[in-house]
């Protein structure tokens, strides 16, 4: 896997929003369900993946 792999926290400081935001907008289905990482299965975003979350906001 290639390229840098942002946690929750920094994804909703990239996008300008809380975490409990994030969560929250997930759960309402605004933004699709983010990756899980196998191990540990916590939250895991990708630049492709900021970058659509941003369309979704209206901050591109």
């Amino acid at each position: 896997m290639k390229g840098k792999l942002y946690n929750t926290k920094e994804a909703a400081q990239i996008l300008g929003i809380s975490k409990q935001t994030l969560f929250r907008y997930e759960k309402k289905k605004i933004f699709p369900p983010p990756r899980r990482n196998p191990i540990n299965n916590r939250r895991e975003y990708t630049q492709q993946d900021i970058l659509r979350l941003r369309k979704i906001l209206g901050r591109v």
